[in-house]
């Protein structure tokens, strides 16, 4: 009974805070920067080896793509939660269903997968501020 009702509580809190979630990701989104143009195609060139996992609603994963977006990043996003085939990649990939998850993949096509926000953010400065 008690499970039943802390269920339902947390459901009716997710519910509630989804659109608040939604709405701070659209309206919080930072401004890219600007940089020349051969070097944003150099930067979209390597982002093409980056995927982020994502949780539409997950505040950490809007934090990722926040410092995407003020980097101009152009990373392919896949959604982890709705989607049951990116579900299932980052499961057969990362070894768990954790988000956000950057998929990394190098020049060889060796594949790394970074956990945890604050990671992903410190990679993405590192390697495109």
């Amino acid at each position: 009974m008690i499970k039943t009702i802390i269920r339902i509580f947390f459901k009716t809190l997710r519910l509630v805070l989804m659109p608040v979630m939604l709405l701070w990701a659209k309206w919080a989104t930072p401004k890219g920067i600007t940089r020349p143009t051969d070097v944003q195609q150099q930067i979209d060139q390597e982002c093409e080896q980056l995927a982020l996992y994502y949780f539409k609603t997950c505040p950490f994963c809007i934090k990722v793509r926040h410092e995407m977006a003020r980097l101009s990043l152009t990373i392919a996003l896949r959604d982890a939660q709705h989607d049951p085939e990116h579900r299932a990649g980052l499961l057969n990939g990362g070894g768990k269903i954790q988000a956000p998850c950057l998929q990394i993949t190098d020049e060889q096509g060796n594949v790394q997968w970074m956990y945890e926000s604050g990671h992903v953010i410190k990679y993405l400065q590192q390697r495109f501020s």
